[in-house]
């Protein structure tokens, strides 16, 4: 069964940064592409990054340069580091890994406010 937890989540100020990671378990995890989405109150749920299994990135439009995402394939973990954030990227921010199959987390919240 394949299980996807994220953490790194929490309450920061604007222009600040976080790390969110993502362990997968329960499948071979190189295989997969994985993503970080985010969806806030009242919008529909968004792509923010995206890693394939062979390391080709992209990156919404509104965080590049400020969002990097990798992959450590010995640690079954996905990260997105978070930088100069800003109060528009208040949201939970979900971890999905995908191959024939599409697998969610639960999410982690992030939230930007003085």
């Amino acid at each position: 069964q394949v299980q996807l937890v994220e953490s790194g989540g929490g309450l920061v100020q604007p222009g600040g940064s976080l790390r969110l990671s993502c362990v997968v378990s329960g499948t071979i995890f190189s295989d997969y592409a994985m993503g970080w989405y985010r969806q806030a109150p009242g919008k529909t749920r968004e792509l923010v990054a995206r890693i394939s299994s062979g390391g080709s990135i992209i990156y919404a439009v509104s965080v590049k340069g400020r969002f990097t995402i990798s992959r450590d394939n010995d640690k079954n973990t996905v990260y997105l580091q978070m930088n100069n954030l800003k109060p528009e990227d208040t949201a939970v921010y979900y971890c999905n890994a995908v191959r024939r199959a599409n697998f969610w987390g639960p999410g982690t919240q992030v939230t930007v406010s003085s």
